[in-house]
């Protein structure tokens, strides 16, 4: 936030918890000094200023999954993690400042004031808890901040992520009830509250119908809450959501409105969507690198993947997929009469950087498959490293309408109705047909489904009466929130870890030759044989510099050379550290699939 009046934060250093992120690196208590703070809204408020640190900042914009990609794929796609000594998201100093102000707010002597920020604080401790469990499954709870005696608490062992979860959603109705509820771009509200309770019952629901009976969910009480109660939950506050906070879809012209999003200075702006979003301002020194992590070749390339460019849907609702020769279509074919969110993602015909007049093609220095992202690309003056400032979202109400028509999906409730709230107001914002419930069930989409792309393969969607509307749902999901770091937990929740062993594919080539890709009749890309013949920006060896899925022709294919695995066992949960199970003397378990040789 910007905002931050720097020398209250200095003086908050001096006294706030300092040291190694190990749970077990408690700071002794006599170097606090809580009771002579936390005594006015001014000193909570600057205080709590840096639970927002908590959000992300470039996972928002870098991606490396199976829909967007970079030069190099990520250990967890290659099956190659391995398990930390320490580190690697096991980090608690967030949550014992959180719960040191829980502790300590009661030395204010306003009440109105202690309520508010109790609730916030527990609404970040929510969303701590709920980083924690995505990554690692069951993990200790804690509610309030361990010093270095409180032994039995520091060796405690893992909690059930039922308890977990029942603690979470506790916080979250605490901050609902609480919280502010006018808008605000930038504060945590009422309306945040009920957007996280949205998304993490979401997951929870889905995770435990797709995992049901895998050792991820072994320790689950055996009175614990079924999938449907998570889903029902989910589908009630997403619907409370969006008949009482006033907040809809940005709207406008169908060819940029969706783009506007990504492109703000001013996330204020936007609040007929943007529910919370990160503030960024050069001016006070707030900044990120979204322009050049997506305008550079030394940025990890970042590019989306032609299976997720394939599964946009043609401008009149039809599939793009079940278009005769669809496979062999080069990028000024595929690009044509598609979503009009495509346009507004990468750089197809036509498009020009904000400020300029010329057109500019896609840039495969940059972007290796050709698909070249655009969304948080701006002027050419937030090019250079770390000069971006454009607020970046954290939530947003197209979030919520998907939930809630994937909730009721997946619980078997969903109408043609609720599509029509949800789904189909996505359509309509970029002119698109209305999806129908039956039509989607009657004819499932088999590119979705197709294992040599990397489509959807679990055994319990395949068995689902509403897979095609479920399987519809996804392409929107994908489509709507693509490069805003949702996929990779989608993908765990729903499943679906094995598409990271079929091969990531970039734009069709015919072979050695000079593209104009942007139709403007300059050369962009050429790929050559022996030696490059043309002038084009960017001139790639065909065998070594660029593969071709057929060898003399055929789409890019990415990380050829590159063996991956899906290990459906151990995969979807991240190894406990062994220093912290080392502290522990055991009581911290190892999950499911990793040996970490540790012989408790």
């Amino acid at each position: 936030m910007k905002k931050i009046i720097i020398p209250v934060l200095m003086l908050l250093a001096g006294f706030a918890f300092t040291g190694c992120d190990d749970l077990l690196d408690a700071v002794p208590k006599d170097r606090l000094s809580a009771d002579t703070f936390f005594k006015s809204e001014s000193e909570l408020q600057a205080y709590s200023i840096g639970f927002y640190e908590l959000f992300p900042t470039s996972d928002l914009y870098v991606a490396n999954d199976d829909h967007f990609t970079q030069n190099n794929m990520s250990n967890e796609g290659m099956g190659k993690r391995t398990i930390p000594a320490s580190g690697s998201g096991w980090s608690w100093s967030a949550l014992r400042n959180i719960n040191t102000l829980l502790e300590n707010v009661g030395n204010c002597p306003d009440e109105q004031v202690r309520v508010k920020y109790t609730a916030l604080a527990r609404f970040f401790r929510a969303y701590f808890y709920f980083a924690k469990v995505k990554r690692f499954g069951d993990v200790p709870w804690y509610d309030k901040p361990l010093g270095s005696t409180d032994t039995e608490l520091l060796n405690k062992p893992r909690d059930s992520r039922e308890l977990i979860l029942e603690k979470m959603i506790e916080d979250l109705d605490f901050a609902i009830a609480n919280l502010p509820t006018g808008k605000s771009a930038y504060e945590v509200t009422k309306w945040t509250a009920m957007a996280l309770k949205s998304r993490i019952l979401l997951f929870e629901g889905t995770f435990r119908k797709y995992h049901a009976g895998d050792p991820t969910l072994a320790t689950l009480p055996a009175n614990a809450k079924d999938y449907k109660w998570y889903l029902a939950e989910c589908a009630k506050v997403s619907a409370e959501f969006l008949q009482t906070s006033g907040y809809g879809l940005h709207s406008g012209n169908v060819n940029t409105c969706y783009r506007e999003l990504f492109t703000t200075m001013n996330a204020t702006e936007l609040m007929d969507e943007v529910i919370l979003a990160r503030d960024y301002n050069k001016a006070y020194g707030a900044i990120h690198s979204s322009g050049n992590t997506m305008t550079v070749g030394s940025m990890g390339c970042p590019a989306m993947t032609r299976k997720l460019v394939a599964s946009y849907l043609m401008k009149d609702g039809s599939r793009f997929t079940d278009k005769e020769g669809w496979e062999t279509m080069t990028f000024q074919q595929e690009t044509q009469n598609r979503d009009p969110r495509l346009s507004q993602s990468i750089r197809t015909p036509g498009y020009k950087r904000m400020g300029q007049e010329t057109f500019t093609a896609p840039d495969l220095k940059v972007s290796f498959t050709g698909y070249h992202p655009d969304k948080y690309v701006t002027t050419l003056d937030q090019d250079s490293y770390n000069n971006s400032d454009i607020d970046l979202i954290i939530f947003r109400a197209a979030e919520v309408l998907l939930n809630y028509a994937e909730a009721l999906a997946e619980s078997g409730a969903l109408t043609q109705a609720d599509l029509d709230l949800s789904v189909n107001k996505l359509r309509d914002r970029v002119g698109m047909p209305h999806l129908s419930l039956a039509d989607a069930n009657a004819t499932p989409d088999a590119f979705l489904t197709n294992p040599a792309f990397g489509g959807y393969q679990s055994s319990v969607l395949a068995a689902d009466a509403n897979k095609g509307v479920i399987l519809e749902i996804r392409r929107e999901r994908g489509i709507e929130l693509c490069q805003e770091g949702h996929r990779y937990y989608d993908l765990m929740r729903w499943k679906e870890g094995k598409v990271f062993e079929a091969p990531f594919y970039g734009m069709y080539l015919p072979g050695v030759g000079v593209y104009d890709l942007d139709g403007n009749g300059t050369d962009d890309f050429e790929v050559y044989s022996a030696s490059a013949t043309s002038k084009a920006a960017v001139a790639k060896k065909l065998g070594s510099d660029v593969i071709l899925k057929d060898g003399g022709s055929g789409m890019i294919l990415l990380h050829g050379d590159v063996s991956r695995s899906w290990n459906e066992n151990r995969d979807y949960l991240f190894p406990i550290p062994t220093d912290d199970r080392n502290l522990t003397g055991g009581a911290l378990t190892q999950n499911p699939g990793w040996d970490d040789g540790l012989k408790f």
